[in-house]
């Protein structure tokens, strides 16, 4: 069945306007909201960071419909894996059996070394992550786990506030090694739009579908989530215009590695603003926008979270509900 959420924007909106706009989007018809994980903001202008799993237990109390999640937490350095799994066990508590899905990802330097962490190699980041998926996921099971694993300890664990079905832990992938990850354990998969369809379709899912297969696994079961960012608006200037303020998305990979200050980056972000909106689907026609989106649905993703760059969100909630969503769902 296919999923149609809505993605809550920390890094540029503060905790109580972010929490505006997920009781707005639930009740346009969303199916679910899911918010960023952010210590530090890509950009330092007007930017935000509230904390994701305070902000989470605020919008289990405040919504009663919408699956909430994290889109993506890193849970091995800021955050130990015991503690993530704890806190995700109360919000799952709190939100009464709804889905609550747990994304977890490697992480980005902007948001880790602030606290001390000394950035390592991505082969390190993936084997922190390996095990601190494997330890969550006893946490929630388990009544005493005692785990000595290469990053991360526990003695006699127990979470005592854990509900009888456990969180959704999705994984999210930029290659092809956390994707087949993503097949062998996870429930779900998550990657973002705008990166060219070929990735996706010759790279990414098949190693969904090979780490699946490995572990005997239904690649069907597994959930395959993406953030698709869109500039939608009945003003097709207006939706130009808001691509801007995420410029940081334009900058190549190798230009972002290592710049951990959000005014470093604002800086570096600003001599690609005029390429702002290639990452995005910019449209101010609904039919127009939903052929942009039709390419992922083909592809095979189950679950879209849409994350518009607009100061408006409110307006966007409302025409992407009455112009967009119904159009999806036809197609799904």
């Amino acid at each position: 069945m296919l999923r149609l959420g809505y993605k809550a924007s920390a890094e540029q909106f503060g905790p109580q306007d972010l929490l505006r706009f997920a009781v707005e989007a639930e009740q346009a018809g969303f199916d679910s909201v899911v918010v960023s994980d952010h210590f530090q903001p890509w950009r330092d202008t007007d930017g935000h960071a509230p904390n994701c799993i305070a902000w989470l237990g605020a919008v289990a109390n405040a919504t009663n419909r919408v699956a909430i999640g994290t889109s993506v937490l890193t849970p091995t350095f800021r955050y130990n894996p015991a503690i993530v799994a704890q806190a995700f066990a109360t919000i799952a508590l709190i939100a009464s059996g709804r889905d609550i899905i747990l994304g977890v990802g490697t992480g980005e330097s902007l948001n880790e070394v602030v606290v001390g962490v000394t950035w390592p190699d991505q082969k390190e980041r993936f084997a922190r992550l390996k095990e601190s998926v494997d330890l969550i996921r006893r946490l929630w099971r388990e009544e005493r786990v005692s785990y000595d694993g290469q990053f991360y300890c526990v003695s006699n664990a127990t979470i005592y506030d854990r509900p009888e079905v456990p969180p959704k832990l999705y994984i999210a992938a930029s290659g092809p090694a956390a994707s087949r990850l993503a097949g062998r354990v996870a429930d779900g998969f998550i990657c973002t739009s705008g990166k060219g369809l070929d990735l996706y379709a010759d790279t990414l899912l098949p190693a969904v579908q090979e780490g699946a297969a490995k572990a005997d696994r239904s690649y069907d079961s597994i959930e395959k989530m993406i953030e698709v960012k869109v500039a939608f608006d009945s003003d097709r200037d207006q939706a130009m215009a808001d691509t801007r303020i995420w410029s940081a998305l334009a900058l190549p990979a190798e230009a972002k590695m290592g710049v951990h200050d959000p005014r470093e980056m604002e800086r570096l972000a600003e001599t690609v603003a005029d390429q702002a909106h290639r990452r995005w689907l910019v449209s101010d026609d609904p039919d127009e926008h939903v052929a942009q989106i039709r390419p992922y649905l083909e592809l095979g993703f189950t679950h879209l979270v849409f994350h518009s760059p607009g100061d408006d969100q409110s307006r966007f909630i409302g025409q992407y509900a009455e112009q967009v969503l119904p159009r999806l769902r036809q197609l799904g």
